[in-house]
């Protein structure tokens, strides 16, 4: 192993972890740094394309419940030239606020995401969530009746994970 490639593990394991505590602080902006402009997503609600619709997919979940972490764990980075390819398993939790308080909804899951260096700096170009586990009530979320019959039409139909 090369001391490039330690160096580029580092820097998109820390963009890995500051896009998690992005999520949890709800600062969206933080992903301009994280992300290409048009990034492929799919992470329980079908394909997404680009930041903006990858942002709207998560602050319709995340905008609407209480205090959220996201934990990662066992993360392999593999880096190839100007490429890369990351694996995370996490563990996140969802928090009721007002009168949900008492609700909390609990994935466990694996992101996989697909890293370009562009500039001299990497960034994710795609990203897919395996959702293995769940636990809770999607009632935590304050998201419509239609888009919570949207995501377990999908769900049945073997669409996403």
């Amino acid at each position: 192993m090369h001391l490039e490639d330690l160096l580029a593990e580092r820097e998109i394991y820390r963009k890995l972890v500051g896009f998690a505590r992005a999520m949890d602080d709800r600062e969206w902006d933080k992903l301009n740094d994280i992300t290409t402009d048009d990034i492929k997503s799919n992470v329980g609600m079908g394909p997404k394309e680009g930041r903006d619709a990858f942002v709207e997919v998560m602050r319709q979940f995340l905008d609407t419940c209480g205090t959220t972490q996201h934990m990662l764990a066992n993360v392999l980075i593999d880096i190839k030239g100007d490429t890369a390819i990351s694996t995370a398993d996490v563990a996140d939790m969802h928090l009721g606020k007002g009168r949900k308080k008492k609700l909390s909804f609990r994935t466990l899951g694996r992101y996989t995401d697909k890293w370009v260096k562009i500039d001299g700096r990497w960034l994710m170009c795609e990203r897919a969530k395996e959702n293995r586990a769940n636990v809770g009530t999607l009632r935590v979320f304050s998201i419509s009746l239609k888009t919570a019959l949207n995501y377990l039409k999908k769900k049945r139909a073997g669409e996403v994970s």
